[in-house]
């Protein structure tokens, strides 16, 4: 009987103690709107592209995560550095390790304790809300103003036509008017009926008048005019132009399909002038074990130097010559850092709906009068920035409290702004 009692005060005691555990972990993942709005920041830009929160991805689903590892603290050290972790021997992580190909996970080294813990409470606050219904599919021309557009193309044509028809309509008239006047004239009419019909304003005569003749060189002279004058204004300017790149990236796929973050390749529009060329590094990532036979893939492993059978760098590499799509003249400065940043400006602003573009082309005009306009009519995100509380108090005195402050009324049309 006491051996009973001991072992089932052993296993309450056990139960007591996974429980309070548990608990514990669940306690320390804050619910708090700011945290987990901080925490989906860091998940979109530096997690989503290898996790989902109720999905396998390139790494498992993060859901119930901080009930189904050791301990949170485990998380951090697993966050900070996975290959130590793996290193150390540790048996879950080395299980994780291997269940997915032995893909090693990026070391967020800077990362504090407050920020993984954002991004947990961000993921918990996710895989605790209700799986969404499907869409239903809308049926065929529901939506409306949706449906796409007559090609430009198309529309040439049907002028075209158009032209053709109309030319063909004044030779068909013409054709009527010369049997129509041989018809009358071999009737019996009278003098006054003769002048009629054989009135001296024929087609011939009207086409060879001096005031048709002007009309023509005018109209020819202007189109000219206008046509020359259009060709100047679009000098350096290149919207729509959509090369061939070396290596057949899909914006669609990885933007679009899987979600990830513009930042995540292009790191340098967080912190930089330059949004930058993404380092192929950042592509082995996810491609030192995804699509690893793709031709495309392989033109990076070549890159690189990677051999992807002994899974090691032979030192052999070459740069991708990839072709430069958005380019601003060098008189002009533009800084991605202080319009994603401080802005809060979307790359999809100024770049389009890049997650559904196939190959990436030039969205907007980059013109001067296209910023311009841009600064004139954006407001000024001033939440949470204490550098605009003055200029704000300065605005609201001068304009009153319903008129936003826009980028124009902070220096954003000064030429030294862009021109130095």
């Amino acid at each position: 009987m006491k051996e009973k009692l001991v072992g089932l005060f052993k296993l309450l005691t056990f139960a007591l103690f996974v429980s309070v555990t548990t608990v514990s972990l669940a306690q320390e993942i804050s619910k708090d709107a700011a945290v987990i709005k901080a925490g989906e920041e860091l998940f979109n830009g530096n997690c989503k592209a290898c996790h989902r929160v109720k999905q396998k991805l390139v790494g498992p689903a993060l859901a119930g995560v901080e009930t189904r590892v050791p301990s949170i603290a485990w998380i951090k050290s697993w966050v900070r550095n996975s290959a130590k972790v793996i290193a150390s021997g540790d048996k879950y992580a080395n299980n994780i390790f291997n269940e997915y190909s032995k893909s090693p996970m990026t070391a967020f080294t800077s990362y504090t304790d407050d920020q993984i813990m954002s991004i947990l409470a961000y993921v918990k606050s996710e895989a605790d809300k209700p799986d969404a219904a499907p869409a239903a599919s809308p049926a065929a021309g529901a939506d409306g103003g949706n449906q796409p557009g007559v090609p430009s193309g198309y529309l040439d044509v049907i002028m075209g036509g158009m032209i053709v028809i109309l030319i063909l309509m004044l030779v068909i008239l013409g054709l009527i008017s010369n049997t129509l006047k041989r018809y009358l004239n071999e009737k019996q009419l009278g003098e006054e009926d003769k002048e009629i019909v054989n009135s001296p304003y024929t087609l011939g005569g009207f086409v060879k008048s001096p005031g048709f003749i002007f009309l023509v060189v005018f109209l020819v002279g202007a189109i000219t005019f206008k046509t020359v004058i259009d060709g100047l204004y679009s000098i350096g300017i290149q919207q729509g132009y959509q090369p061939k790149q070396p290596i057949a990236f899909s914006h669609k796929l990885h933007a679009g399909a899987y979600e990830i973050n513009c930042v995540y390749c292009h790191t340098g529009a967080t912190k930089d002038k330059q949004a930058n060329i993404p380092s192929p590094n950042i592509c082995m990532n996810c491609h030192s074990q995804i699509k690893k036979e793709s031709p495309e893939i392989q033109k990076i492993y070549a890159a690189i130097g990677y051999d992807a059978k002994t899974a090691s760098y032979t030192g052999k590499q070459k740069p991708i010559e990839w072709v430069r799509i958005h380019n601003l003249p060098d008189l002009a400065y533009f800084n991605h850092s202080q319009h994603y940043n401080v802005a809060g400006i979307q790359c999809q602003t100024c770049h389009g709906p890049i997650e559904e573009m196939e190959v990436v082309k030039q969205y907007s005009l980059l013109t001067m009068g296209w910023c311009i306009d841009c600064h004139r009519k954006t407001d000024v995100n001033t939440q949470g920035n204490a550098y605009y509380d003055k200029l704000v108090q300065v605005h609201n005195a001068a304009k009153g409290s319903k008129s936003k402050m826009k980028v124009e009324d902070i220096g954003g049309l000064e030429c030294s702004k862009c021109h130095y």
